[in-house]
This record gives C-alpha cells, structure tokens and sequence, in this order.
C-alpha cells in the first residue's frame, strides 16, 4: 500500500509539472509572439529597454515642466498690458492731445506715462507703478482710468 501512494504522489507530481511545463511552454510562445518582429532581442531585453525609455522620458517631462514654469514666472516680469486714454486737460486748447499711456506686467508694475499738450509746449511726465498703486507720487484720474483700462486686458496663456 504505501508503494501505491507514493507511485500516486509520483504521478501527481508528474502530472504537475507536464501541466506547468505546458502552461510556461504556451506563456513563452505568447510573449515571443509578442515580441516578434520587434527585434531579435528576448522579452526580458526588449521589456527592460521599454522600463529604461520611460525612466528618460519621465525625466524629460519633469524638466520641461519645470522650464515651461521658469518661463510663465519670468513672463510675468514683461510688459503684458498696456492701457491708453486720451484727453484734455486744459479748456483752452482744442482735442483730446493729452495722453496717458500705462504700461504694467502680470503683476500690474510698471510705469504711467502722461504726456500734456498745451499751447505754450508739451510736458511729459512718468510715474512709477508697484502692483497697482503710485509708488513716489499719487495717480491722477485719467492715470487711474488708463491703469484700470490696462488691467482689464489679460494675458493669453
């Protein structure tokens, strides 16, 4: 009796790996097919070359995320909008000659630049802008108005 266990748990054991064989033996067949046509390398080599390429690729996204962010930081610093109005100051002169012209980046600093027309001559005047606001001296109403209008246009991004 104890013969006919152990030749069963043979035969088991026998039956196992011709059913592990067959089973390894139809996985190796379905990843060279895939394989096929690829190159002559294993799938080992082919799949570590692949795992190599996205490695690569990952680092080259990150960086130029990181570029794409430095540029949209530094962008910020140009000028981006630009607001004008026209005007007249005086009653005795004839139009609207006078200009203001704001000139500000994305964070709305930059410079005003007033130019009066008169009869006896022209004067120009600029005022420096932090986020908005007259930094030495305070705005005048169309200065305020061409900032406001200066504003309102948003960068395309």
């Amino acid at each position: 009796m104890p013969t006919n266990f152990l030749f069963l748990g043979f035969a088991v054991i026998f039956v196992w790996l011709i059913a592990l064989s067959i089973f390894f033996w139809r996985i190796l067949k379905h990843y060279n097919k895939l394989t096929k046509g690829v190159s002559e390398k294993s799938l080992k080599v082919v799949l570590d070359d692949l795992l190599k390429e996205a490695s690569l690729s990952r680092k080259d996204i990150d960086y130029l995320k990181e570029y794409s962010l430095k540029l949209e930081r530094d962008g910020l610093l140009h000028i981006q909008k630009v607001g004008l109005v026209r005007f007249n100051p005086f009653k005795d002169t004839g139009g609207d000659q006078s200009f203001i012209l704001s000139l500000v980046d994305g964070k709305d600093t930059g410079v005003v630049i007033s130019g009066l027309y008169s009869r006896s001559g022209t004067r120009w005047y600029a005022k420096k802008i932090i986020e908005g606001k007259g930094v030495d001296h305070d705005l005048s109403d169309e200065e305020r108005k061409a900032l406001k209008e200066a504003r309102l246009q948003t960068p395309e991004t």
